[in-house]
């Protein structure tokens, strides 16, 4: 597999939001421990409403049930088996007589994949009185793209300052709940963990070598089934990919893998009004600058640093200008008359002769 960054320690946004890198992430063991907790505080929770009787598979209660018949999972977007559940993913088919009455909570269909109301996704905090969207949601979608990123921590909301743990889809420390929702159309990426770096599947290294298999390829197989494996071949060697474990197998050892949406650019919705109790009077950048992390830790700009030993081909603009253009490609580049390769994908650059890595990330100001 190709090379990759190595996971960033800590990033800030200003002084409003800073996030968390998964270097540090708990173990398999401890992963199942906490799911298991969350699975118990969801169903105490007094504001869930779906059935626990029905998602376990038998309500007796049925059309007298006073819980919605509906996909726990759905209602918070992360429902792994889509649209081959077995249970409800719309409010509408779920609510059994006796809740008629309920305010209907806003949930994914897998029948209908706009899971948004026009926009590419949403993400949305719920602190008991219903889901409420999250104004600059693009900053939680683009931190949550990154795939050595766990969490992100929002400051100056209405709640206080707020961290969000991404694999779990959790509000850490705080009585509420939080949900990502999307139109259907986003791309996934499948990441490993290599040298506690996360590795794109199929991304080239700097020998413009690639691993046989894709990420969509994955992403193909995870949908017929995310209970299944996909089996690989690299060197003769077989590699399962389990997708409850969400680890990759081979003879010897296991490794973490992920799966991230590629970041799309927030698509202007007419007639939406955000609701102001989520992150009210938040102030956040929203403009993209690029920086290469320093032999010291510190990070910099890409600049232009004309009659120094550090002057640059490219400034922050002009990779932000190629990285829409492919944010999955690559952009060489000079430094002091030596050639570089930055790696959109892996999110590092390469020194072309010395074969020398640096990490590079993408921030808001």
């Amino acid at each position: 597999m190709a090379s990759s960054c190595q996971a960033d320690d800590e990033s800030t946004y200003g002084s409003d939001v800073s996030n968390e890198s998964d270097s540090a992430e708990p173990s398999d063991e401890e992963d199942n421990e906490e799911d298991d907790e969350e699975d118990n505080e969801e169903d105490n929770e007094e504001d869930v409403l779906p059935c626990k009787f029905y998602n376990k598979g038998n309500c007796r209660d049925g059309e007298r049930c006073a819980y919605l018949h509906v996909c726990k999972y759905a209602l918070k977007g992360n429902c792994r088996y889509g649209s081959k559940c077995r249970l409800n993913h719309t409010v509408s088919q779920g609510v059994p007589s006796s809740a008629s009455g309920r305010t209907p909570d806003r949930s994914s269909s897998s029948h209908d994949q706009r899971l948004t109301d026009g926009r590419r996704y949403q993400w949305q905090l719920n602190n008991g009185r219903g889901w409420k969207d999250v104004e600059n949601d693009h900053i939680l979608e683009a931190q949550y793209s990154l795939p050595h990123t766990k969490s992100i921590k929002i400051y100056n909301t209405s709640y206080g300052a707020v961290s969000i743990d991404f694999k779990r889809m959790k509000v850490l420390g705080k009585k509420l709940r939080v949900r990502r929702l999307d139109d259907g159309n986003t791309a996934w990426i499948w990441y490993c963990m290599l040298g506690r770096r996360w590795i794109k599947y199929g991304a080239k290294d700097s020998k413009g070598v690639s691993t046989p298999v894709k990420s969509s390829d994955i992403e193909e197989k995870f949908q017929r089934n995310p209970t299944s494996s996909f089996t690989f071949n690299v060197n003769g060697e077989t590699l399962e990919l389990k997708f409850k474990e969400m680890q990759q197998v081979s003879k010897n050892r296991k490794r973490k893998v992920t799966r991230r949406p590629t970041y799309r650019q927030p698509q202007a919705v007419r007639g939406v009004a955000l609701a102001s109790s989520g992150f009210q009077n938040l102030s956040l950048g929203t403009k993209p600058q690029w920086e290469f992390e320093g032999d010291s830790g510190k990070w910099h700009e890409f600049k232009h640093r004309k009659r120094t030993s550090t002057d640059c081909s490219v400034t922050s603009d002009d990779i932000e200008s190629k990285y829409q253009q492919n944010n999955k490609g690559t952009m060489p580049f000079t430094v002091a008359g030596q050639s570089y390769n930055l790696d959109f994908g892996a999110m590092i650059q390469t020194n072309v002769r010395t074969n020398h890595t640096r990490r590079v990330r993408r921030v808001l100001v």
